[in-house]
């Protein structure tokens, strides 16, 4: 049963990035009526927030816009940074929510920063850990335990991003509403691009919380 919820999760995933890709690609040709960059969203954001040391830079990639804690820089994909869309506005806005939520001590995220090194050691020990754990179930039935336990940490890494990226995009359409960057118009529109977006991060979730139960089945079957 659990690698039947695994197949689902995986395709579901699939499904949710190319309805994202095609809603970026959509609304990445709808303008927004001021013309601003998202860089030049993104800069405004900050400095309406009180955040003059956070940094907006490009990066190369599609959808590879992220904000970095650790260096205080946003960072907006060549498709947004220079670009006046409401894709490119409401991305640029999202990031600067986690800029925002950093900035004013977003417990979420203080949660979620403080799991990234654990995660880290997780992620590079777990796959090896579960394999030895499967093989050597019979004589170390507590190995693949201890490999679920790592696992683990990355499940609750997914959860406890959820809310911090629902609540950043609702930092970023609440702002460009009231500052005037999106309108009657153009805010369902970038609604409906970041809604797409945060379904990633479920779908995330749920996948790793199925993948973590099919573990716990394996191991459960000793």
């Amino acid at each position: 049963m659990g690698w039947i919820i695994m197949i689902i999760t995986m395709v579901a995933s699939m499904i949710v990035q190319q309805v994202l890709q095609s809603k970026f690609n959509k609304y990445s040709k709808v303008m927004i009526s001021n013309g601003m960059t998202g860089a030049q969203v993104a800069q405004k954001m900050l400095h309406e927030h009180g955040i003059y040391d956070v940094k907006v830079t490009s990066t190369r990639g599609t959808l590879t816009d992220h904000y970095n804690p650790m260096t205080k820089t946003v960072n907006l994909s060549e498709g947004v940074y220079a670009s006046n869309s409401v894709a490119a506005a409401a991305v640029a806005a999202h990031e600067c929510g986690h800029a925002v939520q950093h900035a004013y001590g977003y417990g979420p995220l203080k949660m979620r920063s403080a799991l990234v090194p654990v995660v880290n050691i997780a992620s590079s020990l777990v796959s090896w850990v579960i394999l030895a754990g499967v093989i050597l179930i019979e004589t170390f039935p507590l190995l693949i335990w201890i490999g679920i336990a790592l696992f683990a940490t990355t499940t609750l890494f997914s959860f406890v991003t959820l809310p911090v990226e629902v609540n950043a995009s609702t930092r970023a359409i609440s702002w460009l509403s009231n500052a005037g960057i999106t309108d009657y118009s153009t805010r369902p529109q970038a609604v409906d691009a970041l809604k797409w977006a945060a379904y990633t991060y479920v779908i995330a979730a749920l996948g790793s919380l199925a993948t973590l139960l099919y573990y716990i089945g394996i191991a459960r079957r000793d």
